[in-house]
């Protein structure tokens, strides 16, 4: 356990943690064509996080540019198997800086069968899970479907040496079921890794309405669960340039704006728009309990009336 946490032990939501405060770090970086440049970038910047955070979270897909900007199928060749050669780089730098790192990998589950998968390693570098995206998007330069098999596994919460975290993946943060059924599971905080963007033509009309709508919708998952949250973004305009081989569109400026929210919403670390940071903020499990007690939204939940919400519509 990384030198900041507090040793002892709390009940939050029924669940027993091991420590009543740590710091997290949130990567926020750019991306360029190479990916074993990419990994190499992300392994130092997990180095200078662990100076002061004991759980650490990358960008989503963070070992390449943005690649769903088009379909081309030489771009699975970009995808490993879990465990793989990248999840043992990153299991030893977990377990060689102590800390807890959540990382958003391109997964081959089998032929034909790919996922967006974040793994979870814990600080003695043990793999404590996976989570597969499970909301899966098709916008233009978003075309994730042509890659991505949505999620099998359920939304899940993992127990680490820090406390029991969950994850999603950056479309998942627009739905509030998936951060509902995270957090019941006792996850006192969620990571979003993230990679969105403005499309150039669009950032002038609606580039600051999108951008606080996402900040928004994901500040609101923090209220309304009693949880933390931590959302990373990557930084730079990218044209999805793989070792040379980019996009003919236009293109997108991913807009950064990482940040970190307590269980009321407040914003504690926050990124700009355009550099590369890494952000730290502390989780601290009293103050959660504190938040839970005065807003008891999950105690007054009505789970006798929510039935309906399996339904695609309810006319």
């Amino acid at each position: 356990m990384g030198p900041f946490a507090i040793l002892s032990t709390v009940i939050v939501g029924g669940v027993r943690v091991s420590s009543e405060k740590f710091t997290v770090g949130l990567v926020q970086m750019s991306c360029g064509p190479s990916p074993e440049e990419n990994l190499a970038k992300a392994l130092s910047r997990v180095a200078g996080a662990a100076k002061t955070a004991q759980v650490i979270c990358l960008p989503e897909l963070f070992q390449t540019q943005y690649f769903c900007q088009r379909e081309d199928h030489a771009l699975f060749d970009l995808a490993e198997p879990i465990p793989g050669p990248t999840t043992e780089k990153l299991s030893a730098a977990a377990k060689k800086h102590g800390v807890v790192l959540v990382a958003s990998l391109f997964e081959k589950r089998a032929p034909g069968v790919y996922h967006n998968t974040a793994a979870i390693f814990d600080s003695d570098g043990a793999l404590r899970g996976i989570y597969r995206k499970m909301h899966i998007p098709d916008d233009p330069l978003y075309y994730e479907k042509f890659y991505f098999t949505p999620g099998d596994l359920g939304f899940r919460a993992f127990d680490t040496s820090s406390g029991k975290i969950g994850t999603l993946v950056c479309w998942d943060q627009w739905y509030p079921e998936g951060a509902r059924l995270t957090a019941l599971q006792g996850a006192v905080i969620l990571f979003y890794p993230t990679a969105i963007g403005w499309h150039p033509a669009e950032k002038a009309e609606f580039g600051e309405a999108q951008y606080d709508a996402w900040r928004t919708i994901q500040r609101a998952h923090a209220i309304a669960n009693g949880v933390y949250v931590g959302v990373v973004n990557r930084v730079g305009f990218e044209t999805g340039n793989i070792r040379g081989n980019e996009a003919k569109e236009a293109g997108l400026e991913f807009w950064g704006g990482s940040f970190i929210a307590d269980p009321f919403g407040r914003i504690l670390a926050q990124g700009s728009h355009d550099q590369e940071e890494i952000l730290t903020a502390e989780v601290d499990l009293r103050k959660l309990e504190d938040i839970r007690r005065n807003w008891p939204f999950l105690r007054d939940r009505r789970i006798d009336s929510y039935a309906p919400i399996t339904s695609r519509l309810i006319d």
